[in-house]
């Protein structure tokens, strides 16, 4: 390819933010863990899908074809949220974090979906993850021993 010879206007997006196309007859929620169903449709989260972050609004396509809307997700940052197994100790040690649906978060690996890593313990069960679609993408391909 040669290179420009010209200026070339590109359409840039911001970088925690993305927009997923969401499966047929389902609801996701704001804050909602969203997960990709194995076809490229977005969905909450179950247990072993891919994170693709945590839904920015409420998105309903209850009665829509698959793909007939998007939802919005937030890619990287840190949240609040309710960790099965987050004590003041795992904090220090900034273990994994995984999904297990769109709602429920824990320290278990078997079976459930990284979203990131605890940041900061809160209370009992309460703690801040940072989380971030590339990273646990990567933790999830090394789960499975792709990389």
């Amino acid at each position: 390819m040669p290179t420009l010879a010209a200026n070339a206007v590109r359409p840039y997006e911001l970088g925690s933010i993305q927009e997923y196309p969401v499966v047929a007859n389902d609801i996701i929620f704001e804050g909602a863990a969203v997960g990709e169903n194995g076809a490229g449709f977005a969905r909450p989260l179950v247990a072993g899908d891919v994170f693709l972050g945590f839904a920015e609004s409420m998105v309903d396509n209850s009665t829509g074809t698959a793909g007939e809307i998007t939802v919005r997700t937030r890619r990287y940052g840190q949240v609040q949220l309710p960790v099965a197994g987050a004590a003041a100790i795992t904090a220090n040690d900034q273990p994994v974090v995984y999904a297990s649906d769109d709602d429920t978060f824990t320290l278990t690996a078997v079976g459930n979906s990284p979203i990131g890593r605890l940041s900061r313990w809160v209370a009992p069960g309460v703690a801040v993850v940072a989380f971030d679609v590339s990273l646990a993408a990567e933790t999830a391909a090394r789960a499975a021993g792709d990389v």
